[in-house]
């Protein structure tokens, strides 16, 4: 805890009183010290020594606390240097206290007499011919938290009675300028260490944690894409408007939705979310209106729908496209009027409830083949936002894969960090799976890494273990009816056919190089050509090097040798 000592209850006439014009140039003298680009110690002891001019004081003291009440800075008067912090230290608990406790003054006339005190050994205080002494004490508040005190003592006599009440006053107006002294010099301290924290991030080419995303909790990113849908989040967030939010698997949609709760009016009532595709008609209806007792087998009890449950605030469907056309029929009916029936049951309930929707699907061909409503698409795409994917966030990967990464350590107790090099294996990949295929490689690759520190050889990528370039290397027809996906990479130009050359013209060997590589052919006996065989295996092996090899019989070296002879560019993914 801390605590002020400074003034005198029995000064000499001529300064005794702090009347009214006296009290003006001390605050005025003393805010003038305030505001000065000193250290806060020396303002402080400043403000005590001023003091002392105005008021006839023995000793004082200025205890700035901290969160737990103990004494951080502790400026004193009166002592020798340095005997600040031990007489503070021999100040009763009680005294201190009950100035924190309370929030007010504290006065005490004879501190010899004091229960306070009790038990206090009080001749280090210097008494005068066994005279007593007085001391005020007043609290240091920022806003209504009290965060030091100021404290004065002084000798007892027959003005004292008179005096205390104007000086009491005075130095609660003094306490007053020191806390707000106090909360400028914490801004201060704060903006610094900002700037110095984003200047250091910056000279690395990174963003620093606290500007992430602008501070929306759970997004991570600070591309143009992020935070362009941030920003219109911002202000979609302020109306009721039904939301529906675009965008590939993985994306993030669950995460925008609940940002779009956070930012809204309805931040403190419920944030409801149900994804469609994971439940039949039957039961989806029943999760979202709810059942009455007796509805159907296995209803035992009577039991509220998501809509109930998110009254007054936000309901986030997922996956909304994936509902059948019969259902959609009865959600355009709570979307219209606000008022359903639970199942079973036959009393109508109206909600309020603000509609946050998301899917993958391209609605739009939806509407036009018949498989979805076109009146209750205009009501769910009234604010429709598009989430941009992963390889349109140029700058987010990094941030991204070292938040999966933290998170990683903090669960596992672990302290790996990404290598450049594995950061270059990650900036390669397109992940079409977006933000939830980078989690699951990040998670993957720390969990079989062998060091502290991840590099490009601890990816399954580097080692033929990875399923993602096979499992998005297949053609759209694998893609369920009315989902289109984003082209993964740019498509690559054709290439003629090479001119056959003449079989066995150079048999490759099974060392690392290739002899005569300007004329090297893959397999002999073979209709096709070489640049057919070689793409083949390609296409084949995902194109990844060190499969395709194997399926030729070759090295990857022999492989990398081959690409550079036909002009066959990598895909990557």
């Amino acid at each position: 805890m801390g605590l002020e000592l400074g003034g005198s209850i029995g000064a000499p006439p001529s300064r005794a009183m702090v009347s009214g014009e006296t009290t003006l140039v001390g605050i005025y003298e003393i805010s003038k010290l305030l505001a000065s680009p000193n250290r806060l110690e020396n303002v402080l002891a400043g403000v005590l020594t001023l003091l002392s001019s105005f008021l006839d004081m023995r000793h004082g003291l200025i205890a700035l606390l901290d969160a737990k009440g103990a004494p951080e800075v502790v400026v004193g008067s009166g002592w020798s240097e340095g005997a600040a912090k031990v007489f503070f230290d021999r100040l009763p608990e009680r005294a201190v206290g009950q100035i924190v406790a309370t929030k007010m003054p504290v006065v005490i006339e004879d501190v010899a007499a004091s229960a306070l005190f009790e038990g206090v050994d009080l001749s280090d205080w210097g008494t005068e011919d066994g005279q007593s002494f007085s001391m005020i004490g007043v609290p240091i508040k920022d806003g209504d938290a009290v965060v030091g005190t100021l404290t004065v003592d002084r000798s007892r006599n027959s003005r004292s009675s008179v005096l205390v009440d104007h000086d009491v006053r005075f130095l609660t107006m003094i306490a007053n300028l020191v806390g707000q002294t106090l909360r400028l010099h914490k801004l201060i301290a704060r903006d610094r260490e900002r700037l110095m924290l984003e200047s250091a991030w910056r000279e690395k080419g990174a963003v620093p944690p606290e500007v992430k995303a602008e501070g929306l909790k759970g997004i991570v990113g600070d591309s143009p894409a992020v935070r362009a849908v941030i920003e219109k989040i911002r202000i979609v967030a302020k109306a009721k408007s039904t939301v529906l939010l675009r965008g590939e698997s993985g994306t993030g949609k669950e995460l925008f939705a609940a940002a779009i709760h956070d930012q809204s009016p309805r931040r403190n009532k419920p944030f409801i979310k149900l994804n469609c595709a994971a439940l039949p008609e039957s039961v989806l209806e029943s999760e979202l209106f709810g059942h009455e007792r007796g509805a159907f087998t296995g209803a035992a009890n009577m039991r509220k729908g998501r809509f109930e449950l998110a009254d007054g605030g936000t309901l986030f469907l997922d996956e909304i496209g994936e509902i059948t056309p019969a259902f959609q029929a009865k959600l355009l009916r709570v979307l219209q009027e606000g008022e359903f029936e639970r199942v079973g049951g036959s009393r109508t309930l109206k909600v309020d409830v603000r509609l946050v929707c998301a899917t993958n699907r391209n609605l739009e061909e939806a509407v036009q083949r018949g498989e979805f409503r076109a009146d209750l698409y205009y009501r769910i795409s009234v604010v429709p936002i598009f989430l941009p994917p992963l390889r349109e966030r140029k700058g987010d990967l990094a941030l991204l894969a070292n938040e999966f990464l933290g998170r990683f350590n903090a669960e596992q107790g672990g302290k790996l960090r990404l290598s450049e090099s594995a950061m270059s294996v990650l900036n390669e990949c397109g992940f079409p799976g977006n933000i939830r295929e980078l989690e699951n490689c990040i998670y993957r690759t720390a969990t079989l890494a062998h060091g502290d520190i991840i590099i490009d050889k601890d990816f399954s990528c580097r080692k033929d273990g990875c399923l993602s370039s096979i499992l998005w290397s297949g053609s759209s027809s694998k893609w369920p009816a009315g989902v289109t996906p984003l082209p993964i990479v740019a498509p690559q130009p054709a290439k003629p056919p090479a001119p056959p050359t003449e079989a066995g013209a150079c048999a490759p060997a099974p060392g690392d190089t290739c002899p005569g590589a300007e004329n090297c052919t893959i397999i002999e006996k073979d209709p096709r050509t070489d640049y057919e065989k070689l793409v083949d295996a390609m296409e084949r092996a995902g194109w990844v090097k060190a499969k395709a090899a194997r399926l030729l019989g070759l090295t990857p070296r022999q492989i990398g040798y081959a690409l550079q002879k036909h002009g066959i560019e990598v895909k990557k993914f």
